[in-house]
């Protein structure tokens, strides 16, 4: 599926509720035990992202460890914009199915509003708003029961320059239903409106879109997705429009924000002819302010815009300008040790391509030791395996864990490790960045290989 790409644009006039933006100057990472909005977990890793699969495609390529460490390892939303209503059930459950195996969080990017982009770059979407409820409505019944967080229309309020006063007024009615329907077939869903981004209607305008578009019935709003402004200036926004939906009668509204290319220079909207990018803040739910529940890679980093490139098409030069000379990861990853608080589905879980493991739940090894939990994504003729690595009561300075490959298995790349080999026994040992481990703390990697994946024994030795 070719994930589209939203333009963005620019006002011309901010009003004076829209705050002042500055280039982000680096990525700052929420440390542990600060506060956040409301919700908690680990986001979920898609392992058959474009990212992923091109990473393993091309091992020898000189861009890819660098696109590996700092993109392919790192959570992104699924985008659905394929106007499919006879299989987006199937295709959601699959995602939300696999996620959900994985204990983690999965974010999904919903763009099929009639009239998306306003017949720009990223045209397209439903032939009109009833089959969009229609497409809504299979969409919501693969969601399961679970946290999940979804990005419902990016531009749909943003961007109206296209609509008569009518179609503004259907559009906003189609939003306010598909955010009902979302809710009602998964109450646990966290539903987040268009709020464009701090350099584009001004903060007042932004609240009247969005109350017009039912945020009432959804959780907050998301900005910045597919830009550049600064993760601070964002912030600064965000609580303009929460103040401003307050005025309203509006409360309890939060913000995501889109930081996967906000790390480098401000400027105009399109990255394909524009190097001086940087990936922004790492993923997380762990955002250290209470108006904001995640930073998210809404717009996956390296797809194109649409200016040079075809938009929504992987392109590794732009995925490197983006990753190099960015810092490293967090040399841990955030605890999985709090699951979303929902009741586990009653139903089987979808098979579509869910893992065909569980991650076991093994307790850390006491003293100055790890333990090693693995997670595989099986598919026909290949897998994508996941691996955490947890200190015991001691950090540790350095790590190995050993697997056992089934015969005819290959592995055809790894992120965020060193693998001895590719078939047989073979060794993981950190890389740079990921040595130390705090104190019953995470870390992660993986890696994809062709074949059947390995069982869930795994052997891990500290130092």
């Amino acid at each position: 599926m070719a994930i589209l790409s939203p333009r963005r644009r620019r006002s011309a006039a901010v009003g004076v509720a829209a705050v002042a933006v500055t280039a982000a100057a680096g990525v700052a990472f929420a440390v542990g035990g600060a506060s956040a909005g409301t919700v908690s977990g680990t986001l979920y890793r898609d392992p058959s992202s474009a990212v992923v699969r091109w990473v393993a495609a091309n091992p020898g390529d000189s861009r890819a460890a660098v696109i590996r460490d700092k993109i392919a390892s790192q959570p992104q939303a699924r985008w659905f914009a394929n106007f499919n209503p006879s299989t987006v059930q199937s295709e959601v459950s699959g995602f939300v199915g696999a996620a959900n195996a994985a204990q983690q969080i999965p974010v999904l990017s919903v763009y099929e509003i009639t009239n998306r982009d306003c017949g720009g770059a990223s045209a397209g979407g439903a032939p009109d708003l009833n089959q969009y409820q229609t497409w809504v409505s299979n969409f919501a019944r693969g969601l399961g029961n679970q946290t999940v967080m979804i990005i419902l229309e990016t531009d749909s309020l943003a961007l109206q320059t296209c609509l008569s006063s009518g179609e503004i007024n259907a559009r906003n009615q189609a939003l306010t239903t598909a955010t009902q329907t979302i809710k009602s077939a998964n109450p646990n869903a966290k539903v987040y409106l268009d709020g464009g981004h701090s350099t584009w209607n001004s903060a007042g305008e932004t609240a009247n879109r969005l109350r017009a578009a039912g945020v009432q019935y959804a959780d907050g709003f998301f900005t910045n997705v597919s830009n550049f402004n600064s993760t601070s200036g964002e912030a600064n926004f965000g609580r303009a429009v929460i103040s401003a939906l307050n005025g309203m009668g509006i409360s309890g509204k939060r913000q995501v924000i889109d930081t996967s290319r906000n790390g480098g220079a401000a400027g105009d909207w399109c990255a394909d002819d524009n190097t001086d990018r940087r990936i922004g803040q790492y993923p997380t739910t762990n955002t250290g302010d209470a108006n904001i529940d995640a930073y998210l890679w809404v717009k996956p980093p390296g797809e194109a815009d649409g200016c040079r490139y075809a938009a929504g098409s992987f392109q590794p030069d732009l995925a490197y300008s983006l990753a190099n000379g960015a810092p490293n990861p967090p040399t841990t990853a955030p605890p999985t040790t709090t699951p979303p608080t929902t009741t586990p589905p009653t139903t089987t879980p979808p098979t579509t391509t869910p893992p065909t493991t569980v991650p076991p739940t093994t307790t850390p090894p006491t003293g100055n030791g790890c333990s090693a939990s693995v997670s595989v994504n099986q598919w026909a003729g290949g897998f994508t395996t996941s691996v955490n690595v947890t200190a015991g009561s001691a950090a540790i300075n350095g790590w190995t864990v050993t697997l056992t490959l089934p015969g005819g298995t290959a592995i055809t790349g790894a992120w965020n490790a060193q693998a001895s080999g590719t078939s047989g026994t073979v060794r993981f040992t950190n890389v740079s960045y990921n040595g130390r481990v705090g104190a019953g703390q995470s870390t992660n990697f993986g890696f994809q290989g062709t074949g059947t994946g390995p069982g869930a024994t795994a052997s891990c030795t500290a130092g």
